[in-house]
């Protein structure tokens, strides 16, 4: 059987604007407060033009540690789904002492799209804000590229850096 190629990406700040405090990005707490990045459709056009299934990976603490729901969280991957051409959006809502596999930055997440939609891992891409994103990415064997939001926390070595969605579509096209 072929096996598909897939970009994965995380959910706030790659596909919808992060919301920042002191330096450290959060979900949107208010459907007022969704907003899908201005490049990330032309993007993702791109990106499904090359052939990538279109997939989110987000770690979603804030339903373990009870500031937001899961509900909540499921009605903004629905919004990103309807307006997005997104196949999937994996959630890890778990926080760090839950001890799962599915937190980034272990690769769960991505494996288990890899297995309900028959992903090369090895062929696919992980583009995130975080260096939770490209070590998930690197965990579970795809090339990496990091989106510099200028956080206040450490940088990670990806494949390719850049600070926007839409450059990171062209450079995956640039080397196709």
């Amino acid at each position: 059987m072929n096996h598909q190629r897939a970009v994965f990406l995380d959910r706030d700040g790659v596909i919808n604007r992060a919301i920042i405090k002191s330096g450290k990005p959060y979900p949107p707490a208010t459907l007022d407060e969704v907003e899908i990045i201005e490049d990330v459709p032309a993007a993702l056009a791109i990106l499904k033009d090359l052939g990538f299934l279109l997939i989110g990976a987000t770690n979603q603490p804030d339903v373990a540690r009870g500031t937001t729901t899961k509900e909540f969280v499921e009605t903004v991957n629905a919004i990103l789904v309807k307006e997005l051409p997104l196949l999937d959006i994996k959630v890890c809502y778990h926080d760090d002492t839950g001890g799962c596999y599915c937190r980034k930055p272990l690769p769960g997440l991505l494996l288990q799209a890899a297995k309900e939609h028959n992903i090369d891992l090895t062929k696919s891409i992980m583009i995130g804000d975080r260096w939770k994103d490209i070590d998930a990415g690197k965990n579970a064997g795809c090339q990496t590229i990091w989106i510099n939001r200028v956080y206040s926390e450490k940088s990670p070595t990806p494949d390719f850096t850049t600070t926007s969605l839409l450059e990171a579509a062209n450079w995956i096209k640039e080397r196709q």
